[in-house]
Formats: C-alpha cells, sequence, structure tokens
C-alpha cells in the first residue's frame, strides 16, 4: 500500500481529487434537477406536511392524549399554518435552493463514499476498518438526526408558535421565508448534533477526552441540554420540553459509551478491588 502511495506523484493526486470532486457535484446537481421537477409534490406531502393536524406527530399524541391528563392537546383538527409570500422572487429561489439543499441531503453518502475512495489508499488495514465503520455510523445518525428534527423537534416548535400571541390583537401571519428558514435550520442542526456520538470518539481516539470527562460534567451537561431543549422549543409545557431533551441526553450517554475508559479510574477500582492489599494505597 504504501509503495502504491509513493508511486503516484503529486499531480496524480490532483487529478484524484478533480474527478472525486465532479462525480460528487454531478450527483448533486442531477438529484438537485430532479428535485426541481418534483419540488410542488414534496412541498405539498413533506415539507408542509406540520402545517396540517392530520400530521403523524400530531394524530399520535392525540390519540395518546386520550389515555393520559399530563399532554396538552394535539386534537385540534382545526390547526392549519398558512403561509404568505411577501416577496416577488422568494417562492423561485425558494423552490431553487430546496432543491439543491434536498439534492445534498440525498447525495451525502455519496459524497462521503467518493472522499472514502480518495483516501483510502493512504491508510492501512486497521485504519481502514476504523474509518469505515466512523463513516458508516456518521451517516446513520445524521440521517437520525434529520428524522427527528423533521418528526418531533420542528412540529412541536411550529405548532407552539404558530399558535403563540402576545396580543389577541396581532395575528400571525408567516412568511414563507420564515417558515423554510426554521425548517432547513432545525433539521440540519439537529442532523449535526446527533454527529455527536462520533465525535467524542475521534477525540477519545487523540486522546482529548475519556468516560471520566462525562462522569464529572453529567451535571452540568444535563443543565446545558435542558437549555438547549428549551431553546429549540420554547415552551413552557413540560411534555415538549421533556420529548426534546430526552433524544440529547440519549446521545450524552451514547457518546459516554463510545469514548475510551479512564486509565486512572480503572486503577483507582484495582486498588480497592478485595484481592488487592490496602497497603498499595
Amino acid at each position: 500500500m504504501a509503495n502504491d502511495l509513493k508511486e503516484m506523484s503529486f499531480w496524480d493526486h490532483v487529478d484524484d481529487l478533480r474527478k472525486m470532486l465532479l462525480r460528487s457535484i454531478g450527483a448533486i446537481v442531477l438529484l438537485a434537477i430532479v428535485f426541481f421537477a418534483l419540488m410542488p409534490h414534496i412541498f405539498d406531502r413533506i415539507i408542509l406536511a406540520p402545517c396540517h393536524s392530520d400530521f403523524v406527530l400530531y394524530r399520535l399524541l392525540c390519540d395518546l392524549s386520550q389515555h393520559t391528563s399530563i399532554l396538552p392537546d394535539f386534537c385540534n383538527d382545526h390547526f392549519e399554518v398558512k403561509l404568505i409570500n411577501i416577496q416577488l422572487a422568494s417562492q423561485f429561489f425558494i423552490h431553487m435552493s430546496t432543491s439543491m439543499w434536498i439534492a445534498l441531503l440525498v447525495a451525502f453518502p455519496y459524497v462521503i463514499y467518493q472522499l472514502w475512495t480518495f483516501i483510502s489508499p493512504g491508510l492501512y488495514a486497521g485504519e481502514k476498518r476504523h474509518a469505515r465503520g466512523a463513516f458508516l455510523a456518521g451517516n446513520i445518525m445524521f440521517f437520525i438526526g434529520v428524522g427527528v428534527g423533521y418528526f418531533l423537534v420542528f412540529p412541536l416548535t411550529l405548532r407552539f408558535l404558530a399558535e403563540y400571541q402576545v396580543s389577541e390583537m396581532v395575528p400571525n401571519q408567516i412568511s414563507l421565508d420564515s417558515y423554510m428558514s426554521n425548517f432547513l435550520t432545525l433539521n440540519f442542526i439537529m442532523g449535526l448534533v446527533f454527529e455527536l456520538p462520533l465525535l467524542c470518539w475521534l477525540l477519545s481516539n487523540m486522546g482529548l477526552i475519556t468516560r471520566h470527562f462525562f462522569k464529572t460534567y453529567r451535571r452540568h451537561a444535563i443543565v446545558i441540554l435542558l437549555t438547549l431543549a428549551a431553546f429549540i422549543t420554547p415552551s413552557s409545557d413540560p411534555f415538549t420540553l421533556s420529548v426534546v431533551f430526552i433524544p440529547l441526553y440519549g446521545l450524552y450517554e451514547l457518546s459516554a459509551l463510545v469514548v475510551k475508559p479512564d486509565t486512572k479510574g480503572t486503577e483507582d477500582e484495582e486498588e480497592v478491588s478485595p484481592d488487592k492489599s490496602p497497603s498499595r494505597k
């Protein structure tokens, strides 16, 4: 492997990089064209689906509220968010930009694969095995995060903010630009947040953090995650806060599991084990 790497000149690497970029950009552009043609159906059935009372999360919470009194009322069949457009070219540019964003999202695994084909010849067998697993886990966790954002975080945020009024004299008129900005931002942020275990695993392999770090700062993390959940879903309802906080805290605990155990903590456990002499202390 090392010999193959030495035989390649600098310009050979540049040529491989150019081919990798062209294939990735070509896939994104091709998908963007396809999604541009399908965008009216995507908008009506997917992007704007949380604007209606028959969205899957609202129906599920409505069914659950029939059996418990701690849930807020999601059985309002009259809930509907009607968007308005206040700028002449907004709908056209949003049509184009959303097509590109969705194409980038769908092509993300292919782009990562192209990146892998470019860097893998320079890795050893053990490094390849770990990097392949990291790329696969990163893709899976990112799409899980986007799914949580779309099916859970964004609908709850939209439902609360769309019905919130500082005064009855100020009706809500939500613009298309505002809706799309929040829709894309929240889903993208949740996708990145779900990369936390992979990031912690990488930092652990670099020797920057250990499991002891998560044990030490667990209480601090709970406060920070509660604050983040309250910021994402600005609702005084404890149920809405908890359904966002629980996945975030689950990511924290998952990150604690994938990092390396603390060496010092392991030594301390060995010192207090019954088969060791207490004089070692």
